[in-house]
């Protein structure tokens, strides 16, 4: 029996089935079927083809990553043949066939240990464990690299204390007659204490060449001098340290290869199969500092995340991104402490707080809002400084994604800004669609699993959730009140007529309705506070809000996106585009076509994507249309005419237009006289009128009309309600008694 790397279950073996996607495992077979699925394993690039990479895992066993597979077109991708890169091995096909999915982590530290699968052995090995056989059947160990850190013999150096020192104190004695020190013991750096100097024992070159040297990780020497050499000594390592200049992280690309200190916050510990990686935070961003003392062991550790500390090492550059190696990290306290801490915290406030910005386009009703606006652009900016994952949840309407990519627009240049890895823009910001604008519990469930999942699995913070077009109504308390459990923190953007009680569920909510002020979309509100995100993107911004109107377009939006080069058909021409894509997205969102959609790079043709998939949306609506105009009835109720359609008889449940854009065009398209419309399905009604529909009043009615139905709001921003099926005649006579009466 073994134990897990990671968490130290006991097992055959060393990693547990919880853990093992956790690893990297390189393999040393030479058939596909030796292979284990669901294994992350490391491999390289053989060679291209239309339709994905090549990557070799090991001798002779080759498998595909499908470009459907990639987060990311396969032309954008940076990859050469004969680079390392970290796969996953999905399934191993009766043919020998190797399908490879995609790791957002592309770098071995990124993983929490390497194992080495060979399957000669019953279980998978740790790398130190080959390496020492290897060496025992008189295998040569790899040459370290031309960079790395000089070998343990030429960092030997003589290290002296006090005559004083007890016995006790003293592992190993150095006088001017003793022993030599063995071939294979180096004494790392002077101490800075004169009583006592600290030497670590290294195996071999490579393991200095892995990572950074930990001072005071090792064993301890001691050796005969006077009070006058051991004080001499010790007043050079304290000059030494002194030495190394005090940089922040965003100047670390300026200093490689120099000795540096920075002074910060440990915001995680992760250990490897081989060093410890500490990531750092000071008041510029992040970055990580690996600390070597034995393979797989606990460097330092007494540091844990939240401590104040002082680090010393090398800026190194390791597969392309900056990493220090560590030499000495102490954690501080007292007044060191607070002066780093309360530096910090206004550094992060300072950061955090949006510079003044000019609305996107004249309106009263973003004016109205304007500490609202800045209130959650602080808390998006906030997030990203402080590691904290950004999750935005849209409605899946034109309106919702517009505004979700008008955010993530904004802060994906923030995330990349503030960390180094490879992968943050995916790690650190992700957008999904909500169905009907509605943050249940099933949502919230999906949500917070995968939260604390990656909380366990990858040590990540709690995200800052943000509600854009989605969240405004009672409808998503219950999600809400779950996300707050874990105290998950809530920003809500909606231009919906929004519910008080949601004003104490969410830690930012931006209201045009709670605040007295006009009706907008939820993209003019969006676009605006991610103005605020990032200002270097505000061109970028401006035509948004006109895409999002269906009618009535304020002339200060269009005049805003017509400089912007967007004139009123290109406008229309993007929100008919997205509209499409939104329905086709609403489960799966991919970041790359609404991108193309919204911020096409042709200048002469800014619509040239959208104006072909914005003919497929008019061609399909108009069909639709046609359809159910000629089914449509209609109904006099005490002076009112109530147009009813039965969605599910006269339209194509699955496919374009959804309900809620054929009623919408439809009630557009009505005649002067219809006063409302409603569209009735199996279990779901919905209603449009001239005059704003409080539906959870409506539905009110109805439930005490036809007290069996179960008559239940669904949505607020679709205009939906919800009924038992077989209640449903009953419901349609409720309705029409109450839309007749009330419009």
């Amino acid at each position: 029996m073994g134990s897990c790397i990671i968490c130290g279950t006991s097992v055959d073996g060393h990693i547990c089935d919880l853990h093992e996607e956790d690893v990297l495992f390189e393999f040393r077979g030479d058939h596909p079927n030796q292979l284990t699925t669901n294994r992350y394993y490391r491999g390289s690039v053989d060679g291209f083809a239309e339709f994905g990479v090549f990557v070799d895992i090991g001798d002779r066993v080759t498998g595909l990553l499908h470009r459907s597979e990639l987060d990311q077109r396969l032309d954008s991708l940076d990859w050469e043949p004969g680079d390392t890169v970290f796969v996953k091995v999905k399934n191993v096909r009766d043919n020998g066939n190797i399908d490879l999915g995609w790791s957002i982590r592309q770098a071995e530290r990124e993983f929490r240990g390497t194992l080495i699968d060979d399957p000669e052995f019953d279980t998978a090995r740790l790398a130190e464990d080959v390496a020492e056989d290897e060496s025992g059947n008189g295998r040569e160990e790899p040459a370290a690299d031309a960079d790395s850190e000089p070998s343990p013999d030429e960092q030997a150096v003589e290290a002296t204390t006090d005559t004083d020192s007890s016995p006790d104190d003293q592992t190993a004695e150095a006088t001017s007659d003793s022993e030599p020190l063995g071939d294979d013991q180096t004494v790392e750096a002077a101490t800075t204490d004169a009583d006592a100097a600290k030497v670590s024992q290294a195996d071999d070159s490579e393991r200095v060449e892995r990572s950074a040297s930990v001072v005071g990780q090792g064993s301890t020497a001691t050796a005969e001098s006077d009070d006058t050499s051991a004080d001499a000594e010790s007043d050079d390592a304290v000059d030494h340290q002194r030495d190394h200049p005090v940089v922040t992280v965003d100047s670390l690309d300026d200093h490689e290869g120099d000795d540096v200190r920075l002074e910060g916050e440990i915001v995680d510990v992760r250990q490897t199969s081989g060093p410890t990686v500490f990531e750092l935070r000071d008041e510029t961003g992040t970055v990580d500092c690996a600390a070597f003392v034995e393979a797989g062991v606990r460097a330092y550790p007494d540091i844990v995340e939240e401590d104040i500390v002082r680090l010393d090492g090398d800026v190194r550059r390791r597969r392309g991104e900056i990493q220090v190696e560590t030499e000495t990290l102490v954690a501080l306290d007292g007044d060191e402490r607070q002066t780093v801490a309360d530096r910090m915290a206004d550094a992060l406030d300072d950061r955090a707080r949006p510079a003044a910005v000019d609305a996107l386009a004249e309106d009263p009703t973003i004016e109205a809002l304007a500490d609202d606006l800045v209130d959650a652009a602080t808390a998006i900016r906030r997030a990203v400084i402080t590691d904290r994952p950004v999750i935005v949840r849209h409605s899946a309407t034109a309106d919702g994604y517009v505004a979700g990519v008008a955010l993530e627009r904004a802060t994906l240049p923030l995330v990349a800004d503030e960390h180094r890895r490879a992968d943050a823009q995916y790690h650190y910001f992700d957008r999904r669609p909500l169905e009907g604008g509605v943050y249940d519990m099933q949502d919230a469930t999906k949500d917070v699993t995968n939260m604390l999942e990656n909380r366990e699995r990858h040590d990540e913070k709690l995200p800052l959730f943000v509600f854009v077009a989605a969240g405004g109504t009672r409808e998503s308390l219950d999600g809400f009140d779950l996300l707050d459990v874990y105290g998950a923190p809530r920003v809500v953007i909606d231009d919906a007529v929004a519910d008080e009680a949601i004003a104490d569920s969410v830690d930012t909510l931006v209201s045009p309705s709670l605040a007295g002020a006009s009706p907008t979309t939820a993209t003019a509100l969006a676009a605006n506070v991610a103005a605020h995100v990032n200002e270097h993107v505000q061109d970028d911004l401006v035509h948004l809000p006109a895409v999002s109107f269906w009618d009535e377009t304020p002339a200060s939006y269009l005049d805003a996106a017509a400089e912007a080069g967007y004139d009123e058909a290109s406008v229309t021409e993007l929100r008919d585009a997205v509209a499409l894509e939104a329905y086709y997205q609403s489960y799966e969102d991919k970041r790359e076509l609404i991108k193309d959609l919204l911020f096409g790079d042709d200048e002469d043709d800014v619509t040239g994507l959208a104006g072909n998939v914005a003919e497929q949306f008019r061609e399909k609506l108009a069909t639709e249309v046609d359809t159910a105009t000629a089914n449509i009835e209609h109904e006099e109720i005490g002076g009112t005419t109530v147009a009813v359609l039965d969605t599910d008889a006269f339209t194509h449940r699955y496919d374009f237009p959804p309900s809620t854009i054929l009623l919408d065009e439809l009630f557009r398209q009505a005649d002067s006289e219809t006063d409302a419309l409603v569209g009735v399905a199996d279990d779901t009604l919905f209603v449009r009128a001239d005059e704003t529909v409080d539906v959870h009043d409506l539905a009110d009615a109805i439930d005490e009309a036809a007290p069996e139905a179960a008559v239940r709001t669904r949505s607020a921003r679709e205009q939906s309600i919800r009924f038992l099926s077989g209640e449903r005649d009953a419901v349609i006579d409720a309705t029409l008694a109450v839309v007749g009466e009330r419009f």
